[in-house]
């Protein structure tokens, strides 16, 4: 296991586990670290799994204000401060190996947009989601860039808007989460996709996750050919043409 203050790194079987370890949320320079994770994961592993350590999942942010009477940052700066959040929601779609999320009590704000983007999420029933950016005077359109592939334009706008929060499943059916399960369940239910992606070769899953990342972006005939040439380059892997497990 590899350990820093904020993220803990293990070996998952032929995948990876990165591990949330900080409950004051994600500080800057946790998403810098945990962007250039997913960047690489491919390097040494078929899929990550992300999950935190403690009660929460992720309350958000970790970036203080500056104390009153502090000069304020003119717009140029404001954007450069924001980049790093932007660079981390990047790195989860171009991440070329599957991103299992899995979530237990509250994911707010940036937790709540590390949850959707996470190509298959696990919730356990009792977790919860908001994006509560408006409670602190802070337009949340970083948030929404991360979910406006996910969500609904009325259900992202009553997030946002009135800062409900949610259940897990009123979550799932809003896109944002894929499997509830019973919070006794969730690790079982994780173990249990982690087993079935041991037994899938690697250049599957990445071709998997390549289509979706770009198919529906494309006009419906692009979309076709782009299937008809990952079926025929990818089919043509030797670990494709072996004998599947039984």
């Amino acid at each position: 296991m590899i350990a820093s203050s904020s993220l803990l790194v293990a070996a998952l079987g032929r995948g990876v586990q990165i591990t949330l370890n900080d409950p004051a949320g994600v500080s800057d320079a946790t998403a810098r670290e945990l962007t250039e994770l997913l960047l690489h994961a491919h390097e040494r592993s078929a899929f990550v799994v992300l999950r935190a350590s403690g009660a929460d999942f992720c309350t958000g942010r970790n970036n203080p204000r500056p104390p009153p009477g502090a000069p304020q940052a003119d717009a140029l700066d404001r954007r450069r401060g924001s980049e790093v959040i932007f660079t981390l929601y990047g790195s989860f779609r171009a991440c070329t190996v599957p991103i299992v999320g899995v979530v237990q009590g509250r994911a707010l704000g940036l937790g709540c947009s590390l949850a959707a983007l996470c190509d298959i999420t696990f919730a356990a029933d009792t977790a919860t989601f908001q994006i509560n950016e408006m409670n602190h005077r802070i337009l949340p359109t970083m948030v929404m860039s991360s979910l406006v592939d996910r969500v609904a334009r009325k259900d992202l706008m009553y997030l946002v808007l009135s800062r409900a929060t949610i259940s897990a499943a009123r979550a799932q059916a809003m896109k944002i989460v894929t499997e509830v399960v019973p919070a006794a369940r969730l690790d079982a239910a994780v173990a249990e996709l982690v087993a079935i992606f041991e037994a899938t070769p690697s250049i599957a899953m990445a071709g998997v996750k390549e289509y979706l990342g770009a198919a529906y972006d494309m006009p419906i005939r692009g979309a076709v050919d782009f299937a008809r040439n990952l079926h025929a380059t990818i089919n043509a892997a030797p670990e494709m043409r072996a004998d599947p497990p039984r």
